[in-house]
């Protein structure tokens, strides 16, 4: 071997970090032996440099690691690495093992690369080593202890992962710990407990209840306390989390709340006195009617028994009252006031039960009084009605006679009679006052008969569309005259065969066109039909009437419907009417279930709506084609999931005249809230939504809920690029449509989706 010179020169660099560092450094030869060492080896090993010399690296190697020294000095002389490092127990002078971190490196000549020496680096982990073996054993038993919990304990890591989740969640929520493992910690929550759950960052020690979905579907409630683990520097490392089970306490708790907020509710909002007795029947509480029917403050009635009010016969009564016996009802039906006087009373009593034990009564009384008086107004409101009606209708029939008289003598006047052109203006004035005449006439007797109760709706089959032709051929001449633009537009889907009273529909269409006309000097009148819904093998329809006239002052509004108000009382009495129309034409609409109104908008003109509902005629070809019939006749409840406003209104107006329910969301998160309100059959989802885009939204719908109530998904979107349509599917979306939406295509999608549910 080379003659190895350790001779230092006194200011190089080596020197002094060989002699004031404080590890211990030692220069070994090849074959193990201790060649010099330096100050601080003495304090780790404890041997001075003198008696450091001469000994070997087996040594001062515990026995059992002599095979990892002498393994390493094997890799060091044939290895390429600048230097080596394990960690091994060293035998000091005194006997004691400490832990070290052993670090070689070999030094080699600088001409032929032949090893001279190793320099080895000596530094105590003793320590380290200990704090390492106590953690470990910490961990074991933190291990035996969560392995073992009937609580669920979970470690989170501070972007939300799973990190650990204890053997426990197997059996109260149905999972294995590895298949939540990695995923997010909020996964499971119910939508209504993430926003709160997101909403703010945890505290240490703070205790949160939430719901978590179990693998069936179904949700428990858990009570978890949380604690923040932090390193030494204060940087959140995991949330520990442990959490029991409270859903049997919680639904005590929820059950015990309803029943004291419905108690509260009622005491409070209830227009009847509430008075609550115990079993000897002294007031425990009252409410603020009772108040208002004793003349008594609360804190009055406390603690005094009810017979000061109501007697004592009654109150024997109400002590020994039974639920099947309501005589004891009947005869409260008088509570005496502060000042002497007696309250006339309708009478409610009902037992408290507690845990199976009668433990008092409520006494719930309502004033008759104003009650008593509307009766009687309204008795006799009915019997003016009443004589009006008839009144109305005699009149009316009793000049029928003569007026039929006057207008045929004046159509015999034109027909038969040579007359010269001013006596012939002379008749044509009588004639169309006679007429007119008639028409008030007919109006009057109309309204009396409605309201009198003697109308009802005659059954027939028509078709929406021949009724407005039919009331457009009378009223044209006059549109013609003005110059107005009529326009009608009824929906194509709308049936031709309904079942209702044509001439009734007819009758109110008369009224309103005729008033759009009458009413519009330049411009026009649009007539729109439109399906308003369905239910019970009925369909709704809904008729505009929207005008460019006059228009109505807003004022004025809420008068329009009293009988004999005329629509231009107010326009200095232009154009002639009884005043019975629109009066006339609310009955007929109620009589069909439906209602009549004026839509406010700043637009010139005025807007006629009504509505009714008529029975579809459906007629049945073949088996084959009835399940089909059926299928689309039944209203679908659809979720529209839309950002942008105009799409919504499209989507909207498309699916709702093709007789479904619709309601709307804007993103991702609402589509989640609403699921969890509402079943829906079909989601029209937008893929580029703020918040939760589609797809995000169609992953966690397919995650979290059960097959049987996902809904169906249609993926509407812009883009119409090849592959989108399997980007779609292979998300878990059912169908596709791409932008600009058609009618024709929105009905093909729910017509497929008709055909295949049950098998979606």
């Amino acid at each position: 071997m080379p003659k190895v010179d350790f001779d230092f020169d006194c200011d190089s660099v080596f020197q002094q970090v060989y002699t004031f560092a404080p590890i211990a450094i030692a220069l070994v030869s090849i074959a193990g032996t201790i060649i010099k060492v330096n100050p601080s080896f003495n304090p780790t090993l404890g041997y001075t440099e003198q008696e450091a010399i001469g000994l070997t690296l087996k040594e001062i190697t515990h026995p059992d690691d002599l095979n990892k020294i002498n393994g390493l000095i094997e890799e060091v002389l044939r290895g390429n690495s600048l230097f080596y490092e394990l960690e091994k127990r060293c035998i000091q002078k005194n006997g004691n093992l400490i832990w070290a971190s052993v670090r070689l490196s070999l030094v080699r000549d600088e001409k032929q690369g032949t090893p001279l020496y190793f320099i080895v680096h000596i530094i105590d982990i003793s320590d380290k080593i200990a704090t390492e073996q106590k953690l470990l054993k910490t961990e074991v038993l933190y291990e035996l202890i969560s392995e073992n919990a009937q609580d669920i304990i979970t470690l989170v890591k501070p972007d939300g992962k799973i990190e650990y989740l204890s053997p426990s969640v197997r059996d109260l929520l149905g999972y294995e710990p590895e298949e939540l493992i990695g995923k997010d910690s909020t996964e499971l929550n119910h939508p209504e407990d993430l926003e709160k759950l997101r909403s703010a960052p945890f505290s240490d020690n703070e205790v949160v209840t939430y719901r978590s979905r179990h693998k069936n579907g179904t949700y428990i409630w858990f009570e978890t306390a949380i604690k923040l683990i932090r390193d030494d520097r204060g940087q959140l490392q995991k949330v520990l989390g442990i959490g029991r089970d409270i859903t049997e306490r919680k639904k005590v708790e929820l059950k015990l709340q309803e029943s004291v907020e419905r108690y509260t509710s009622l005491k409070k909002y209830n227009h009847d006195a509430i008075i609550s007795l115990d079993v000897k029947g002294r007031i425990i509480n009252t409410n603020e009617m009772a108040e208002r029917l004793t003349g008594y403050r609360v804190i009055e009635m406390r603690g005094e028994l009810i017979s000061k009010f109501i007697g004592e016969r009654n109150l024997r009564r109400i002590l020994s009252y039974s639920i099947e016996d309501v005589t004891t009802e009947r005869n409260i039906n008088m509570i005496r006031h502060k000042d002497g006087h007696d309250v006339e009373v309708l009478t409610t009593i009902a037992p408290i039960i507690i845990n199976k034990e009668n433990v008092g009564y409520y006494v719930i009384a309502k004033d008759m009084t104003e009650q008593k008086q509307l009766l009687i107004a309204k008795e006799a409101a009915e019997k003016t009605n009443k004589a009006k009606s008839e009144f109305l209708a005699m009149m009316s029939h009793e000049i029928r006679t003569p007026m039929n008289g006057v207008i045929g003598m004046t159509d015999l006047l034109l027909t038969t009679t040579d007359l010269d052109d001013e006596q012939k203006e002379y008749v044509e004035i009588i004639n169309k006052s006679g007429n007119t005449l008639i028409k008030i006439i007919n109006d009057i007797l109309d309204f009396s008969k409605i309201e009198a109760g003697k109308t009802e709706l005659q059954a027939q089959l028509f078709d929406i569309r021949d009724c407005i032709d039919d009331t457009l051929a009378v009223l044209m001449p006059k549109a013609l005259e003005r110059r107005l633009d009529i326009q009608v537009v009824v929906i194509p889907e709308l049936p031709n065969r309904l079942i209702g009273d044509y001439d009734r529909v007819k009758q109110v269409l008369m009224n309103l066109i005729s008033n759009a006309i009458k009413f519009t000097y330049s411009g026009g009148v649009s007539i729109v039909v439109e399906n308003n819904g369905r239910e019970n093998h009925k369909l709704q329809l809904k008729v505009s009437i929207k005008d460019t006239g006059i228009g109505i002052p807003k004022e004025k509004l809420n008068q329009l419907f009293n009988p004999f108000y005329q629509l231009d009382s107010f326009m200095t009495r232009q154009v002639e009417g009884t005043g019975l129309g629109l009066a006339i034409s609310k009955k007929i609409v109620g009589l069909m279930g439906g209602d009549i109104w004026v839509e406010e908008t700043d637009e010139p003109g005025a807007t006629f709506v009504f509505t009714g509902w008529f029975k579809e005629e459906v007629s049945y070809p073949n088996d084959s084609s009835i399940q089909e019939i059926v299928c689309v006749q039944k209203p679908l409840n659809i979720l529209i999931a839309e950002d942008n406003q105009i799409n919504q209104i499209v989507l909207k107006k498309m699916i709702e005249k093709m007789g479904h329910f619709t309601s709307i969301v804007e993103n991702g998160n609402q589509v989640i809230r609403a699921l969890a309100y509402e079943s829906y059959d079909i989601i029209f989802m937008d893929i580029q939504m703020p918040a939760l885009n589609g797809f995000e939204t169609t992953k966690q719908i397919n995650e979290t809920m059960p097959p049987e109530k996902i809904p169906y998904i249609i993926a509407v979107t812009a883009n119409a690029l090849k592959g989108d349509r399997e980007k779609c599917l292979e998300a878990g979306m059912n169908d596709y449509i791409s932008k600009p939406i058609k009618s024709e295509i929105i009905r093909n999608k729910i017509e497929k989706y008709q055909k295949c549910k049950g098998g979606k």
